[in-house]
């Protein structure tokens, strides 16, 4: 047989001795590992642990097994760990004197447990004082920290790492409320901080805190739990431990709390623990959803699961073996993690030095300190290994998780959900980045309907609605008292909107009318009682305004929101110019403008081509101005010569379109529906004018004018319809007002009955409408709110305005429908803007050409030394026509024929000549001239007679040469 086989069998018998024939002192199980003392060193290790109840029973089979499986797979360590069980009592004082006990009596180098956070408090400070890591698998309250104790180690979740999970989950469902149920224990109350934080990140709140001792009676249960039932909030979360958690749930599935309509929320302080009830309590948990620490599913956990009840069976023979839960899971990592540490540590021996004692001896101040600790502490710390339930890491003196699962109690146990990580928050598969979803969930009362999260109760008070009491617009509300039978009938359009909001909500809400009469009618005051609680609500025709949600909450407004005015309106008498008012002063002018600036570019490109724009100046300046302002009525008959000049008139011509359609448009307009105009159109004259101004009895809108300028003198308060319009039809100065301001819905219904005389003008102010009014932080404002607009986009929102107001679309709403505004010349800005840059462009091109073609003669006249001279020049080519133009090609050919044809006809003739002398013997000149010449002057010829004797009268004639003068 092989040697290590020999030694694993020695271990073993020494284990099962020592385990059924030792007994401390104590009365507390000595586990020992048995060892060879000349080549092992035996590390004292304490154990503190409630072993009487099913929970230290559980951690303690754990913990033996833990030994027993690393030092089979770990034969060459050098270290055994030697534990020394104690019983804490179930109590606080019961794990101090265990503790003290462990630290002064076998100098343990290391403490293991309590189960309980409260118990671990006093530990953990005691560890602190003697530097004895003292390591805790199930005392996971925040309030334990080991910043504060560096010697308290966590090799379990801290709470407060669940609380991602919890408000993930409340906010899924769109909860906004959460009472939190939990036990008056360090455990208990530890958490709450953290979720009440998480909680107002997803706003939700916290309306009322639970607190339960863990001492309660059966009695005190129900008591509380009766109060619970009274309010308003469903969803509960359960945060205490499975001994009293289980009995809460007994009582409240006894009393009915665990019916339809209920939220039941735990943490994993029973999530943990929910395989390991009895099946009477499981009973009364179903529709539980509970969130708990992620328990891998593997062969190696079900193997582990096998051996560790095996494990139970033998150490606890007469009690029935659970499923081991997650904190027999870490108590197993937990001896794993410290056999490593010290064996790393390289700790041989017990080393404390006694610390100085005082005047008082007491036990405290018997303790010793560890050598041993500091170098224990850090090599826990430090050590990394791959449990039984995943990683083993401790980050900052605790254990590291952030899978949690979220289960649903069903039938027999518990059924999984989804899965929660900080990374992908909630999804069905673990490590999921599909969006949040869960399984079906099975809610209380057998339902997969997601409850509401909260319910009027059916034994609670009615609530007390307050209404105002109008003398004025009743239709909005009306209340009336019949003296006859005593009895209070309230109505009206608010009503209305508010019984069919109330019948959506899902759950009977009961409540009552109770009028409200101010001697000012201000609503303000009405609202005030609202926030002092004498009100459960109010309402009735309230505005929403900034300064008002201060201290009550408002609904969605349920009406049209803003505040304008109503002015009378006169006959709009026409004049003899009312042809000019469709256009304003700058569309003429620049209508005009363009006009002119057309007629002279059109002229400019065909007058050199085209002889229509040719002939005396005053011809052609009339035709500039006629040509233009005929395409005004499409009557230029005028041939035009140049492409350029025809693109130009082509769309000079739709914008005249455009022009002339818009102007008979709008002259249309004020010729027939312009029949009314306003009296005042902007508040700022009346602030000028220093008129008088109304609004309603108990309205904001006083407050509105005196913030505009309005002095009190200048404000009326008027409570009817009847009032508004004798007002309005008396005018400033016969004692009533120029205008009354008010919100749109009292306006519109003043329009329905007075519109032939009244009219809606001005600028609207904006406010929010009409909203009804609940108590801050009230669960009925977001839910009727969502009622609200379900019947504003129904019909029922339009029967019940037809019912009170009757048709009020056959008057004009507001000052546009009376008053047609006269076109301006940036309407039409485009048009001008394109025509304008085609006719600039084909000015451009047009000279271009000009000058190309032209340029000979245009250098030669540039030659003239005066300025004015050359301009003259420029301006005679300019004005000459274009002979190589095709308007003149024909006629330019036919011209030049002519004058060759007569210069020839001038070289050839002779002409007689008599001479005729008078006493002078110069020679004689005559001077012809061609009057069918296009040369200014015509030609001229010089006939000249050579001197000399004077001839005979029949002397022979001469011939000579004439020269044209061309």
């Amino acid at each position: 047989m092989p040697a290590h086989h020999l030694i694993l069998m020695l271990d073993l018998f020494f284990f099962f001795f020592f385990l059924s024939c030792s007994l401390n002192n104590n009365g507390g199980v000595l586990l020992v590992m048995a060892q060879n003392s000349s080549t092992r060193s035996t590390i004292d290790v304490g154990l503190v642990l409630d072993l009487e109840t099913l929970a230290g029973k559980r951690s303690h089979a754990s913990i033996s097994m833990a030994l027993d499986d690393f030092y089979a797979s770990h034969t060459s360590y050098g270290t055994r760990l030697l534990i020394h069980s104690r019983d804490s009592k179930q109590d606080v004082i019961g794990a101090a004197s265990a503790t003290l006990d462990l630290l002064k009596n076998i100098q343990a180098q290391v403490i293991l447990g309590p189960l309980s956070s409260s118990q671990a408090e006093f530990m953990a400070y005691l560890g602190n004082e003697t530097r004895v890591p003292i390591i805790s698998f199930s005392a996971t309250s925040p309030s334990l920290s080991p910043e504060r104790t560096p010697y308290f180690i966590r090799t379990a979740i801290n709470d407060s790492s669940q609380v991602g999970a919890i408000s993930a989950l409340v906010k899924f469902f769109g909860w906004r409320e959460v009472v939190p149920v939990y036990e008056d224990t360090d455990f208990g109350s530890g958490i709450i901080p953290y979720l009440v934080e998480a909680f107002q990140a997803i706003d939700a709140s916290v309306p009322y805190r639970s607190v339960i001792s863990p001492s309660a009676k059966d009695e005190q249960l129900i008591v509380e739990l009766y109060k619970l039932m009274t309010m308003q909030t469903r969803v509960f979360l359960v945060h205490m431990t499975s001994s009293l958690g289980s009995r809460l749930f007994l009582k409240a599935k006894e009393i009915g709390m665990m019916e339809e309509g209920y939220v039941w929320l735990m943490t994993d302080g029973m999530g943990n623990m929910l395989d390991s009830l009895d099946p009477g309590i499981i009973d009364a948990m179903q529709g539980v959803v509970a969130v708990r620490s992620c328990m891998q599913r593997s062969r190696e956990m079900v193997n582990f699961t096998a051996r560790w009840k095996t494990r139970f069976r033998q150490e606890n023979p007469s009690d029935e073996p659970p499923n081991p839960s997650v904190f027999q899971l870490w108590a197993y990592d937990t001896v794993w993690a410290l056999a490593m540490a010290v064996e790393k540590a390289g700790v041989s021996s017990s080393s404390f030095q006694k610390l100085p004692e005082g005047d008082n001896s007491t036990d405290l101040a018997s303790l010793s300190i560890s050598s041993n600790g500091p170098e224990l502490l850090e090599a826990i710390l430090n050590t990394r290994f791959r449990g039984i339930n995943g990683a083993f890491q401790l980050v900052n003196g605790q254990l590291q998780s952030s899978v949690f699962e979220i289960v649903n109690v069903i039938g027999k146990g518990a059924r999984q959900i989804a899965f929660w990580t900080p990374e992908f928050e909630i999804s069905k598969l673990f490590n999921s980045t599909s969006p949040a979803n869960l399984k079906t969930v099975i809610w209380p009362g057998d339902t997969t309907s997601v409850p509401k999260g909260w319910e009027m109760p059916t034994n609670g008070r009615r609530l007390k609605i307050a209404v105002p009491v109008k003398y004025g617009f009743n239709e909005f509300v009306n209340v009336v008292h019949d003296q006859t039978n005593n009895r209070t009938t309230v109505t009206g359009y608010c009503i209305d909107v508010f019984d069919a909001v109330m019948q959506l909500l899902p759950y009977a809400v009961p409540y009552d009318y109770i009028p409200f009469d101010t001697p000012d009618g201000s609503y303000s005051d009405m609202i005030d009682q609202v926030f002092l609680q004498r009100y459960d609500a109010v309402v009735g025709d309230t505005t929403i305004i900034a300064n008002r949600s201060l201290y009550v909450d408002f609904t969605l407004p349920y009406t049209e929101s803003g505040v304008s005015m109503i002015v009378p309106i006169k006959e709009d008498k026409r004049n003899m110019w009312i042809f000019l008012e469709p256009l304003t002063t700058d569309l003429w002018l620049g209508t005009l403008t363009f006009f002119f600036f057309t007629g002279f570019i059109v002229w400019l490109l065909e007058h050199r081509i085209n002889p229509e724009f040719r002939g005396p100046p005053s011809q052609q300046l009339g035709m500039i101005f006629y040509f233009a302002f005929s395409t005004l009525v499409f009557a230029h008959r005028e041939r035009l010569a140049s492409n350029l000049s025809r693109v130009m008139v082509v769309i000079w011509v739709f914008v005249v379109l455009i022009l002339t359609s818009s102007y008979t448009a709008s002259l249309t307009s004020m010729l027939t529906v312009q029949q009314l105009q306003p009296m005042v159109t902007d508040m700022s004259d009346l602030l000028a004018n220093g008129e008088y101004v109304g609004y309603q009895d108990g309205s904001f809108v006083k407050d509105l004018l005196k913030g505009k300028g309005f002095k009190e003198h200048q404000m009326k308060n008027y409570s009817t319809q009847e009032q508004y319009h004798e007002a309005l039809k008396n005018g400033t100065k016969n004692g009533g007002v120029a205008a009354i301001f008010d919100e749109i819905p009292y306006l519109k219904l003043f329009l329905a009955q007075h519109c032939t005389d009244v009219a809606m003008v001005g600028k609207t102010y904006k406010t929010d409408g009409f909203g009804f009014v609940f108590p801050l932080g009230s669960h009925l404002a977001p839910e009727v709110s969502r009622a609200i607009l379900n019947v504003t986009e129904s019909d029922t929102m339009m029967a019940i305005e037809r019912k009170w107001f009757g048709d009020l679309t056959n008057c004009p709403s507001d000052s546009n429908e009376l008053h047609s505004s006269s076109l301006n010349f940036r309407s039409f800005g485009g048009l001008f803007l394109i025509t304008g840059v085609v006719s600039v462009l084909a000015l451009i091109l047009f000279f271009t050409m000009y000058i190309y073609k032209n340029w000979n003669e245009l250098k030669a006249a540039a030659m003239e030394s005066s300025v004015w001279t050359r301009i003259g020049a420029w301006i005679e080519h300019f004005d000459q026509r274009d002979l190589n133009s095709h308007t003149f090609r024909g006629e330019g050919q036919t011209t030049m024929s002519r004058r060759r044809s007569k210069r020839e006809t001038f070289q050839t003739a002779s002409v007689p000549l008599t001479p005729t002398y008078n006493g002078s013997q110069s020679p004689m000149s005559i001077q012809l001239t061609d009057m069918n010449s296009d040369t200014p002057g015509g030609f001229s010829t010089e006939l000249g007679v050579q001197s000399g004797e004077p001839q005979a009268e029949d002397a022979s004639v001469q011939t000579t040469e004439i020269r044209s003068a061309e």
